[in-house]
């Protein structure tokens, strides 16, 4: 199958995104699928699961292109049993095969599946209850692994509150002869008649959000803004094939789903593992990027975190080959790409024929599907340094490396066709390149709002573009509409490389200059050894006539405790030199006592809430 001729097709002479109003990702993959059957090509392995929770060495669990389909047609044909096109499945697993059979199983019975985590995922229960209470599933799709804990989740609720369990490997494979295309069925027909919208438009699944940011919302996303990006990431990365999808990612989180549904929508080779196998032993990532036979292109999605800890971990023992010149894209995302962790990751592994280049920092939100940006040009990863106290004037001026300079790394450019540019918060008028202001963005990709939140909705997804620049506009020929994103994100553009400098609701202002707290947090990381690694909060609270700067710091796993005093006077002196600004609290907290979201983000704003309550 020529991938390329057939991603093509969406295309027009103008290079548009041009989709089919009756395409779903669920028609797609059946379409995807139905193109190699008549080419009998579906006997070939595209899934390899591994699997480690009862061997050290791992089990591995493979499915051909034709036994995925046929999976993801029972889990369809028995959601089709129990409930209506339109119903919500919330997915209850972890990283599996059968999670990808949920997801797919759910959008071909035409339900919008909620993907989710296994209830014994620690320090969560509060959020997925939030989302449970929110979205109203009629039906959770789990797997025997994770079955125990998500009854032992619902015990305590009364019988008619409880949704319908369904164990997704107890699902024969001859059900998925009874499935029907539900779009076809007189249910269907009345309620696109109701809605007015085509089946591109319909609702594809809901991605919650964190909660670290604020009360849990699920993200309404559509098939057109999913396979809009979809091809986005397609022409932007440009992807070569034959390619091999590694990834650990948990797919409850945004980057992890899309992806993984992605290359299985497309038939594309695919390796999984879950990300406790990956922390347990990180050489178990590396291993599997090694280079394939017959020209194969890997590529990988990672968060930031992931680089310093294959650099420490994954290394080869002498005499042990490892061959990383296939490595076409290792995406890396999800959190800011510090300097420290790509030098020391592209130290370790360029020997091992990595190539730099096959780095690629990039940028996205689920509110915009997935991807925003990513780099599309060889300089990349690009680090540049910043003048700290231009920075709190909100300008952004590169520099020689210095102790005065701050370091951001690229994260490309906007995928394209979307239009993307900075404007001033307050005015929402366009800024010129080197000026901080808000992320904004425009394009089929965006999600379609928050699920039963008009007002946030509004706020987010239907802003008007104000002044735009007369000279250098980074959005001539956009629509003059109310369809702009904001994002939330602080950046600056400068020779057309995207800067993410922080969250707008994270700035920490005192005395009326702004500190990023990603900055002052790395300047706590490195004034002691008490400090555990990327374990630091620090945010602003309001005092009697400023803002005051606190931080919190969970001490290193193999430090004592009665040096805290000494680590807490290190990072006053440090934040000081290098901030001008004096904290007003420290703490030391024992491990894993800062919040943090599900996808295992710092939670600053639920840390700030706990700290002003205690």
């Amino acid at each position: 199958m020529d991938l390329n001729k057939v991603i093509g097709q969406f295309f027009n002479e103008k290079h548009e995104i041009t989709l089919p109003p009756e395409i779903t990702l669920a028609g797609m993959c059946e379409m995807m699928f139905q193109t190699e059957k008549m080419a009998g090509t579906t006997d070939r392995i595209v899934l390899k699961f591994w699997d480690y929770s009862e061997r050290r060495d791992g089990q591995l669990k493979e499915y051909s292109r034709a036994e995925v389909n046929t999976r993801i047609k029972a889990v369809a044909a028995r959601l089709q049993q129990v409930g209506s096109i339109g119903d919500r499945v919330m997915i209850l697993a972890n990283n599996s095969p059968e999670y990808l059979f949920s997801m797919l199983g759910a959008m071909y019975a035409g339900m919008v599946p909620i993907p989710l985590y296994d209830p014994n995922e620690p320090g969560h229960a509060e959020h997925l209850a939030a989302v449970i209470g929110d979205s109203q599933p009629s039906a959770v799709l789990t797997n025997k692994a994770s079955a125990r804990s998500v009854r032992a989740f619902f015990a305590d609720r009364p019988g008619h509150e409880r949704p319908r369990i369904l164990l997704v490997d107890a699902v024969p494979d001859s059900l998925a002869a009874s499935f029907s295309n539900p779009l076809t069925s007189p249910e269907a027909a009345r309620m696109l008649a109701t809605l007015q919208k085509a089946p591109v438009d319909l609702p594809a699944f809901l991605q919650y959000t964190s909660g670290s940011t604020r009360t849990p919302a699920g993200v309404m996303l559509t098939n057109r803004s999913i396979l809009t990006n979809v091809l986005q990431i397609f022409t932007a990365a440009q992807l070569k094939t034959p390619l091999t999808l590694v990834s650990w990612l948990p797919l409850h989180h945004d980057m992890g789903i899309i992806l993984a549904t992605f290359v299985t929508i497309l038939g594309l080779d695919f390796e999984l593992m879950a990300p406790r196998d990956f922390i347990q032993q990180p050489s178990r990532w590396v291993q599997l990027l090694d280079k394939r036979e017959s020209g194969t292109h890997i590529y990988t999605v990672v968060p930031n975190f992931a680089l310093e800890l294959a650099a420490r971990f994954a290394k080869p023992e002498a005499g042990h080959e490892l061959d990383l010149s296939t490595v076409d894209g290792l995406i890396v995302g999800s959190e800011p790409v510090t300097e420290k962790a790509v030098e020391i990751f592209l130290q370790t592994f360029e020997e091992y024929g990595l190539k730099k280049s096959a780095l690629r920092p990039s940028y996205g939100l689920a509110e915009a599907s997935l991807l925003v940006t990513t780099p599309q040009t060889e300089s990349r990863p690009l680090i540049s340094h910043f003048d700290r106290d231009k920075l709190a004037q909100g300008l952004a001026e590169i520099v020689e490396r210095s102790d005065r300079s701050v370091a951001f790394t690229s994260s490309g450019q906007a995928v394209r066709p979307q239009y993307l540019t900075i404007v001033d918060p307050e005015t929402r008028a366009e800024l010129g390149d080197s000026h901080i202001g808000e992320l904004w963005c425009h394009g089929d990709n965006m999600a379609a709002g928050y699920l039963d939140r008009p007002e946030e909705t509004m706020a987010t997804f239907r802003n008007t573009l104000g002044q735009r620049l007369v000279e250098g506009s980074r959005v001539v020929g956009a629509p003059d509409d109310d369809r702009w994103m904001a994002t939330g994100d602080l950046a600056t553009i400068i020779n057309g490389e995207v800067y993410i400098t922080g969250r707008l609701k994270d700035l920490i202002i005192v005395a009326g200059r702004n500190h990023y707290p990603q900055d002052i947090e790395y300047t706590v990381e490195h004034a002691s050894s008490q400090v555990r690694p990327t374990a630091v909060a620090a945010f602003a609270t309001t005092g009697e006539d400023v803002e005051k700067l606190i931080i919190l710091a969970e001490r290193d796993l193999d430090a004592d405790p009665a040096y805290d005093a000494h680590a807490i006077a290190a990072i006053r002196q440090a934040v000081t030199d290098a901030h001008g600004v004096v904290p007003a609290d420290i703490q030391i907290l024992n491990p894993d006592e800062i919040a943090r979201s599900s996808a295992g983000k710092i939670a600053r704003r639920v840390n700030k809430k706990r700290y002003e309550n205690s």
